[in-house]
């Protein structure tokens, strides 16, 4: 895969990037990959153009008094996935994850569309089993049985992670769309959090204590008001201001990995959805720096 040669697809790194993937603790991996995307298509452009808009950004963060340039992180660049072959994709994104996890590292991920975190879960499943809790910041519920027919769809993106994670492990924040069906089975199953997603982040700290948290945001839990660069956007969600809140509350949650998905850039001439998931990933690597000491 290449991961510690930083073999992938592009050249340019987000800002700060280390040189060493041995030194680094933190590793941030694009998956470019675009394939089921139901509304809009242009995902696999994501993980550029973040890195792309991340040098309109400062290294330090006011938020957290601490900047990049304290907390070695590597970026590998993009895995080179095999165009029109899901399974190929979400095998070499499992690997790469794989990879990541037993070299202890912390892995941080780039969609791409959102079914490319199910083969990184599934990766952090194999070391924690049911003590992984799952926080998924996403506009839409992702739990139809298939959509078209087909069952790996980015739509289906939670539903697949049920199939080896505990419902009740999974807690699903600031959704605000999906059929009826997908509502009625996420209260059943899973812990369903509609609109909001700073105010129910506050509630569940303390009942999650310090089981292993992994997050995984899709960009269109922003209203697409702050973030129009997205393939399936919906009005009526939080703002960047909530998003970054959100964002550093997760310093108070044992953080084990992280990724931002759909970001669409074709949709937004602006650049503003992927400075804003560039700004996301900077407090992300400071706030994991900051848990692995």
């Amino acid at each position: 895969m290449g991961l510690k040669s930083g073999h992938g697809c592009v050249d340019t790194k987000f800002m700060g990037s280390a040189n060493d993937y041995e030194k680094a603790g933190i590793i941030l991996v694009g998956a470019p990959m675009d394939l089921t995307t139901s509304f809009r298509p242009g995902t696999r452009f994501g993980p550029q153009k973040i890195r792309e808009m991340s040098v309109g950004l400062e290294e330090y963060s006011v938020y957290q008094d601490c900047s990049l340039a304290n907390v070695p992180y590597y970026d590998c660049g993009d895995l080179e996935l095999v165009p029109g072959d899901i399974d190929s994709c979400m095998k070499s994104i499992g690997e790469a994850a794989d990879q990541i996890i037993s070299d202890s590292k912390f892995p941080l991920f780039m969609g791409g569309e959102h079914t490319v975190s199910v083969p990184v879960v599934d990766a952090f499943y194999k070391k924690y089993g049911e003590e992984l809790v799952i926080i998924q910041m996403d506009a839409h519920a992702d739990l139809r049985i298939d959509y078209l027919g087909f069952d790996k769809s980015h739509a289906s993106a939670i539903r697949l992670m049920t199939g080896f994670v505990p419902g009740k492990n999974i807690y699903q924040l600031g959704i605000r769309s999906g059929t009826r069906e997908e509502f009625s089975h996420a209260l059943q199953h899973t812990n369903l959090y509609k609109y909001h997603v700073l105010k129910p982040l506050r509630e569940i700290t303390a009942e999650i204590g310090n089981r292993p948290v992994y997050v995984t945001l899709d960009i269109d839990v922003v209203d697409p008001a702050f973030a129009n660069g997205t393939g399936t956007p919906e009005p009526g969600g939080i703002s960047s201001g909530e998003a970054i809140d959100s964002i550093l509350h997760l310093s108070n949650l044992n953080l084990a990995g992280f990724d931002i998905v759909e970001v669409s850039p074709p949709y937004d001439a602006s650049g503003r959805t992927a400075l804003l998931a560039a700004k996301i990933i900077r407090e992300v690597i400071l706030a994991a720096g900051s848990q692995r000491g």
